[in-house]
Protein backbone atom coordinates (compact mmCIF):
# COMPACT_ATOMS: atom_id res chain seq x y z
CA UNK A 1 0.00 0.00 0.00
CA UNK A 2 1.71 3.68 -0.97
CA UNK A 3 2.90 5.92 1.58
CA UNK A 4 1.84 8.62 -0.56
CA UNK A 5 -0.88 11.57 0.41
CA UNK A 6 -3.09 13.46 -1.98
CA UNK A 7 -1.68 16.38 -0.25
CA UNK A 8 1.80 15.76 -1.23
CA UNK A 9 0.65 14.75 -4.52
CA UNK A 10 -1.09 17.99 -5.07
CA UNK A 11 1.65 19.91 -3.88
CA UNK A 12 4.71 18.66 -6.08
CA UNK A 13 2.57 18.19 -9.41
CA UNK A 14 1.17 21.96 -8.69
CA UNK A 15 5.01 23.32 -8.48
CA UNK A 16 6.11 21.29 -11.60
CA UNK A 17 3.07 22.08 -13.75
CA UNK A 18 2.88 25.56 -12.85
CA UNK A 19 6.40 25.85 -13.29
CA UNK A 20 6.55 24.77 -16.30
CA UNK A 21 3.22 26.66 -17.92
CA UNK A 22 5.15 29.69 -16.24
CA UNK A 23 7.74 29.38 -18.06
CA UNK A 24 5.59 28.11 -21.41
CA UNK A 25 3.46 31.63 -20.97
CA UNK A 26 6.80 33.96 -20.46
CA UNK A 27 7.85 31.91 -23.74
CA UNK A 28 5.01 33.45 -24.94
CA UNK A 29 5.79 37.12 -23.81
CA UNK A 30 2.15 36.84 -22.22
CA UNK A 31 0.34 36.98 -25.59
CA UNK A 32 -0.98 33.45 -24.92
CA UNK A 33 -2.21 31.91 -28.29
CA UNK A 34 -5.71 30.63 -28.55
CA UNK A 35 -4.42 27.73 -29.74
CA UNK A 36 -1.69 25.40 -29.89
CA UNK A 37 0.67 23.47 -28.06
CA UNK A 38 2.45 25.92 -25.11
CA UNK A 39 6.26 25.29 -26.05
CA UNK A 40 9.00 24.82 -22.98
CA UNK A 41 12.04 27.29 -22.92
CA UNK A 42 15.74 25.79 -21.70
CA UNK A 43 14.14 26.68 -18.40
CA UNK A 44 11.52 24.46 -18.54
CA UNK A 45 14.16 21.63 -19.58
CA UNK A 46 16.51 21.68 -17.21
CA UNK A 47 13.60 22.03 -14.33
CA UNK A 48 13.26 18.42 -15.51
CA UNK A 49 16.29 17.31 -15.36
CA UNK A 50 16.41 18.43 -12.07
CA UNK A 51 13.71 16.60 -10.53
CA UNK A 52 15.63 13.77 -12.74
CA UNK A 53 18.50 13.58 -11.02
CA UNK A 54 16.62 13.92 -7.21
CA UNK A 55 15.12 11.08 -7.80
CA UNK A 56 17.96 9.23 -8.97
CA UNK A 57 20.07 10.16 -6.04
CA UNK A 58 17.42 9.00 -4.01
CA UNK A 59 17.70 5.52 -5.96
CA UNK A 60 21.29 5.42 -5.22
CA UNK A 61 21.17 6.22 -1.72
CA UNK A 62 18.49 3.41 -1.02
CA UNK A 63 21.21 0.73 -3.36
CA UNK A 64 24.43 1.99 -2.18
CA UNK A 65 24.02 4.00 1.56
CA UNK A 66 25.45 6.92 0.45
CA UNK A 67 24.83 9.52 -2.04
CA UNK A 68 25.60 13.54 -2.80
CA UNK A 69 22.53 14.77 -4.69
CA UNK A 70 23.46 17.79 -6.44
CA UNK A 71 26.47 15.83 -8.28
CA UNK A 72 23.60 13.04 -9.55
CA UNK A 73 21.73 16.02 -10.19
CA UNK A 74 24.84 17.42 -12.27
CA UNK A 75 24.82 14.13 -14.58
CA UNK A 76 21.38 14.80 -15.59
CA UNK A 77 22.16 18.30 -16.73
CA UNK A 78 25.20 16.24 -18.71
CA UNK A 79 22.16 14.20 -19.99
CA UNK A 80 20.41 17.62 -21.39
CA UNK A 81 23.93 18.78 -22.81
CA UNK A 82 23.71 15.58 -24.49
CA UNK A 83 20.76 15.02 -26.09
CA UNK A 84 20.86 18.96 -26.78
CA UNK A 85 23.58 18.27 -29.20
CA UNK A 86 25.88 20.05 -27.45
CA UNK A 87 29.53 19.37 -28.44
CA UNK A 88 31.59 18.10 -25.91
CA UNK A 89 28.91 15.92 -24.31
CA UNK A 90 28.94 12.08 -24.62
CA UNK A 91 25.65 9.95 -24.53
CA UNK A 92 25.77 8.16 -21.19
CA UNK A 93 28.44 10.67 -19.78
CA UNK A 94 31.76 9.97 -19.08
CA UNK A 95 31.24 7.11 -16.79
CA UNK A 96 29.06 5.06 -19.32
CA UNK A 97 26.30 5.65 -17.26
CA UNK A 98 22.23 4.55 -18.04
CA UNK A 99 20.42 7.34 -19.45
CA UNK A 100 16.91 6.41 -18.22
CA UNK A 101 13.65 7.65 -19.57
CA UNK A 102 13.86 11.34 -19.79
CA UNK A 103 16.17 11.73 -22.57
CA UNK A 104 13.50 10.11 -24.48
CA UNK A 105 11.31 12.75 -24.60
CA UNK A 106 11.65 14.53 -27.57
CA UNK A 107 10.75 18.16 -26.81
CA UNK A 108 13.35 17.98 -24.09
CA UNK A 109 16.06 17.65 -27.53
CA UNK A 110 15.03 20.66 -29.11
CA UNK A 111 16.67 23.64 -28.86
CA UNK A 112 14.49 26.03 -26.93
CA UNK A 113 16.70 29.38 -26.34
CA UNK A 114 20.12 29.13 -24.89
CA UNK A 115 21.57 28.64 -21.34
CA UNK A 116 24.76 29.93 -21.58
CA UNK A 117 26.15 30.21 -18.04
CA UNK A 118 24.85 26.36 -17.66
CA UNK A 119 26.57 24.72 -20.55
CA UNK A 120 29.50 27.06 -19.62
CA UNK A 121 29.97 25.51 -16.02
CA UNK A 122 29.47 22.19 -17.27
CA UNK A 123 32.25 22.01 -19.72
CA UNK A 124 34.63 23.87 -16.97
CA UNK A 125 33.85 19.93 -15.61
CA UNK A 126 34.12 21.25 -12.78
CA UNK A 127 30.85 20.63 -9.52
CA UNK A 128 30.25 24.07 -7.85
CA UNK A 129 29.36 24.34 -4.02
CA UNK A 130 27.56 27.09 -2.18
CA UNK A 131 31.35 27.75 -0.67
CA UNK A 132 32.96 27.88 -3.62
CA UNK A 133 30.58 28.08 -6.77
CA UNK A 134 30.86 27.09 -10.71
CA UNK A 135 31.38 30.42 -12.60
CA UNK A 136 30.12 33.35 -11.74
CA UNK A 137 26.57 33.90 -13.29
CA UNK A 138 23.85 35.49 -11.40
CA UNK A 139 21.33 34.13 -14.29
CA UNK A 140 18.17 33.28 -13.67
CA UNK A 141 18.23 29.59 -14.66
CA UNK A 142 20.00 29.15 -11.29
CA UNK A 143 16.65 29.82 -9.41
CA UNK A 144 13.59 28.96 -11.92
CA UNK A 145 15.24 25.37 -12.41
CA UNK A 146 15.87 24.56 -8.52
CA UNK A 147 12.36 25.96 -7.28
CA UNK A 148 11.26 21.94 -6.90
CA UNK A 149 13.87 21.01 -4.94
CA UNK A 150 12.66 22.25 -1.32
CA UNK A 151 9.89 19.34 -2.25
CA UNK A 152 12.94 17.11 -1.55
CA UNK A 153 15.75 16.70 1.50
CA UNK A 154 18.72 18.75 -0.31
CA UNK A 155 18.82 22.64 -0.15
CA UNK A 156 18.00 24.02 -3.63
CA UNK A 157 21.08 26.66 -2.74
CA UNK A 158 23.40 23.45 -3.87
CA UNK A 159 21.92 22.63 -6.90
CA UNK A 160 22.40 26.60 -8.06
CA UNK A 161 25.42 26.66 -7.31
CA UNK A 162 26.67 23.73 -9.57
CA UNK A 163 26.23 26.19 -12.45
CA UNK A 164 25.94 30.27 -10.63
CA UNK A 165 27.13 31.93 -8.48
CA UNK A 166 26.32 34.93 -5.73
CA UNK A 167 22.64 36.25 -5.93
CA UNK A 168 21.56 33.66 -7.99
CA UNK A 169 22.77 30.81 -5.48
CA UNK A 170 21.18 33.24 -2.42
CA UNK A 171 17.72 33.83 -4.41
CA UNK A 172 17.60 29.70 -5.20
CA UNK A 173 17.42 29.81 -1.52
CA UNK A 174 14.92 32.60 -0.80
CA UNK A 175 12.71 30.78 -3.18
CA UNK A 176 13.11 26.88 -2.21
CA UNK A 177 11.89 28.58 1.57
CA UNK A 178 8.62 29.61 0.20
CA UNK A 179 8.21 26.15 -1.93
CA UNK A 180 8.73 24.86 1.32
CA UNK A 181 6.68 26.69 4.32
CA UNK A 182 3.64 26.32 1.36
CA UNK A 183 4.15 22.57 1.06
CA UNK A 184 3.60 22.39 4.55
CA UNK A 185 0.50 24.91 4.33
CA UNK A 186 1.84 27.76 4.89
CA UNK A 187 -0.56 30.48 3.01
CA UNK A 188 1.08 32.53 0.57
CA UNK A 189 1.30 35.62 1.79
CA UNK A 190 2.16 34.86 5.26
CA UNK A 191 5.13 31.88 3.38
CA UNK A 192 6.80 35.51 1.88
CA UNK A 193 7.08 37.40 4.67
CA UNK A 194 8.09 34.38 6.76
CA UNK A 195 11.07 34.11 4.53
CA UNK A 196 11.71 37.86 4.42
CA UNK A 197 12.03 38.29 8.04
CA UNK A 198 14.15 35.09 8.40
CA UNK A 199 16.21 35.24 5.33
CA UNK A 200 19.52 34.79 7.47
CA UNK A 201 22.53 34.39 5.36
CA UNK A 202 20.53 35.12 2.21
CA UNK A 203 19.40 38.24 3.71
CA UNK A 204 21.37 41.46 1.08
CA UNK A 205 19.46 39.28 -1.84
CA UNK A 206 16.50 39.41 0.16
CA UNK A 207 16.49 43.14 0.41
CA UNK A 208 16.89 43.47 -3.04
CA UNK A 209 13.86 41.28 -3.95
CA UNK A 210 11.36 40.15 -1.16
CA UNK A 211 11.29 42.97 0.41
CA UNK A 212 11.04 45.46 -2.14
CA UNK A 213 8.25 42.99 -3.87
CA UNK A 214 6.01 42.26 -0.39
CA UNK A 215 6.17 46.29 0.26
CA UNK A 216 5.14 47.02 -3.56
CA UNK A 217 2.60 45.15 -3.29
CA UNK A 218 0.98 46.36 0.58
CA UNK A 219 1.02 49.83 -0.98
CA UNK A 220 -1.42 49.67 -3.68
CA UNK A 221 -2.73 47.79 -6.33
CA UNK A 222 -0.35 46.09 -9.22
CA UNK A 223 1.26 47.92 -11.64
CA UNK A 224 3.37 47.40 -15.05
CA UNK A 225 5.31 50.08 -13.76
CA UNK A 226 6.24 48.59 -10.75
CA UNK A 227 6.39 45.45 -11.75
CA UNK A 228 9.11 46.67 -14.31
CA UNK A 229 10.93 48.44 -11.84
CA UNK A 230 11.54 45.12 -9.83
CA UNK A 231 11.90 42.98 -12.86
CA UNK A 232 14.14 44.86 -15.42
CA UNK A 233 16.76 41.97 -16.42
CA UNK A 234 17.19 38.14 -16.52
CA UNK A 235 19.25 38.27 -12.64
CA UNK A 236 17.81 35.55 -10.29
CA UNK A 237 17.05 38.67 -8.15
CA UNK A 238 14.64 39.99 -10.71
CA UNK A 239 12.79 36.90 -11.21
CA UNK A 240 12.15 36.40 -7.72
CA UNK A 241 11.60 40.13 -7.09
CA UNK A 242 9.19 39.80 -10.06
CA UNK A 243 6.93 37.07 -9.42
CA UNK A 244 6.92 37.75 -5.90
CA UNK A 245 5.39 40.90 -6.44
CA UNK A 246 2.98 38.77 -9.23
CA UNK A 247 1.72 36.49 -6.59
CA UNK A 248 1.77 39.19 -3.43
CA UNK A 249 -1.09 40.82 -5.80
CA UNK A 250 -2.74 37.95 -6.68
CA UNK A 251 -2.25 35.52 -4.09
CA UNK A 252 -5.62 33.67 -4.47
CA UNK A 253 -6.78 30.58 -6.16
CA UNK A 254 -9.05 32.18 -8.55
CA UNK A 255 -6.87 34.92 -9.78
CA UNK A 256 -3.96 32.55 -10.94
CA UNK A 257 -4.72 33.16 -14.46
CA UNK A 258 -4.52 36.93 -13.51
CA UNK A 259 -1.62 36.95 -11.94
CA UNK A 260 0.61 35.19 -14.45
CA UNK A 261 -0.31 37.20 -17.45
CA UNK A 262 0.77 39.63 -15.07
CA UNK A 263 4.22 38.38 -14.43
CA UNK A 264 4.66 37.75 -17.95
CA UNK A 265 4.89 41.80 -18.40
CA UNK A 266 8.10 41.84 -16.55
CA UNK A 267 10.95 42.88 -19.16
CA UNK A 268 12.92 39.55 -17.29
CA UNK A 269 12.90 37.37 -20.37
CA UNK A 270 9.86 35.24 -18.66
CA UNK A 271 11.34 34.33 -15.51
CA UNK A 272 9.14 35.98 -12.84
CA UNK A 273 6.23 34.01 -14.48
CA UNK A 274 8.23 30.66 -14.23
CA UNK A 275 8.38 31.60 -10.47
CA UNK A 276 5.10 32.72 -9.92
CA UNK A 277 3.70 29.82 -11.53
CA UNK A 278 5.20 27.10 -9.26
CA UNK A 279 4.88 28.82 -6.09
CA UNK A 280 0.74 29.68 -7.41
CA UNK A 281 0.65 26.15 -8.40
CA UNK A 282 2.52 24.69 -4.38
CA UNK A 283 0.36 26.82 -2.94
CA UNK A 284 -3.00 26.01 -4.43
CA UNK A 285 -2.30 22.88 -6.34
CA UNK A 286 -2.97 21.65 -10.16
CA UNK A 287 -6.23 22.19 -10.43
CA UNK A 288 -6.24 25.68 -9.59
CA UNK A 289 -3.95 26.00 -12.81
CA UNK A 290 -6.55 26.92 -16.41
CA UNK A 291 -7.13 24.01 -17.99
CA UNK A 292 -7.23 25.66 -21.24
CA UNK A 293 -3.72 26.53 -20.90
CA UNK A 294 -2.65 23.17 -19.16
CA UNK A 295 -4.19 20.66 -21.65
CA UNK A 296 -2.14 22.81 -24.29
CA UNK A 297 1.23 22.83 -22.42
CA UNK A 298 4.36 20.72 -23.79
CA UNK A 299 5.63 19.27 -21.36
CA UNK A 300 2.87 18.42 -19.31
CA UNK A 301 2.65 14.92 -19.16
CA UNK A 302 6.26 14.79 -18.59
CA UNK A 303 6.09 17.27 -15.64
CA UNK A 304 3.45 15.38 -13.89
CA UNK A 305 5.07 11.84 -14.36
CA UNK A 306 8.20 13.60 -12.64
CA UNK A 307 6.57 14.97 -9.89
CA UNK A 308 4.33 11.96 -9.17
CA UNK A 309 7.54 9.85 -9.45
CA UNK A 310 9.31 12.25 -6.84
CA UNK A 311 6.48 11.96 -4.60
CA UNK A 312 6.75 7.97 -4.85
CA UNK A 313 10.16 7.63 -4.72
CA UNK A 314 10.39 9.56 -1.49
CA UNK A 315 7.49 7.55 0.13
CA UNK A 316 7.67 4.55 -1.30
CA UNK A 317 10.77 3.31 -3.15
CA UNK A 318 9.35 1.42 -5.85
CA UNK A 319 12.93 -0.24 -6.30
CA UNK A 320 13.13 -1.22 -3.27
CA UNK A 321 16.43 -1.35 -0.65
CA UNK A 322 18.78 -3.53 0.76
CA UNK A 323 16.47 -5.50 2.95
CA UNK A 324 13.25 -4.34 0.63
CA UNK A 325 12.23 -6.30 -2.51
CA UNK A 326 11.19 -3.56 -5.61
CA UNK A 327 7.40 -3.30 -5.96
CA UNK A 328 8.42 -1.93 -9.68
CA UNK A 329 10.61 -4.11 -10.80
CA UNK A 330 11.38 -1.40 -13.98
CA UNK A 331 11.79 1.61 -11.55
CA UNK A 332 15.81 1.29 -11.76
CA UNK A 333 15.76 1.02 -15.46
CA UNK A 334 13.49 4.66 -15.34
CA UNK A 335 15.87 5.95 -12.78
CA UNK A 336 18.99 4.18 -12.41
CA UNK A 337 20.95 5.07 -9.24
Amino acid sequence: MTKVTAEQLATARGCALGLMLGDAIGAAGGEVPAAGPLPATSAGQLACFTIDGLIRAHVRHRHRGICHPPSVVWESYRRWATIQGIPGFQVGGESGSPLGWLVEVPALAQRRGSAPATVAALRRRRIGTVDDPNGTSAGAHALTRSLPVSLYPCEPAEIAALTHAGDAVAAAGLGGAVVRLLAAGQPLVEALESVRLGAGDWSEASERSLAPALAAARSGPATLRELSRLAPDERAVSALAGGVYAVACFPGRRTVREALLFAASAGDGGHAVTVAGALLGTAHGPDALPVDWLSRLELAWTADTLARDMVTELQDSPSGGEYYPPTDPCWRTRYPG
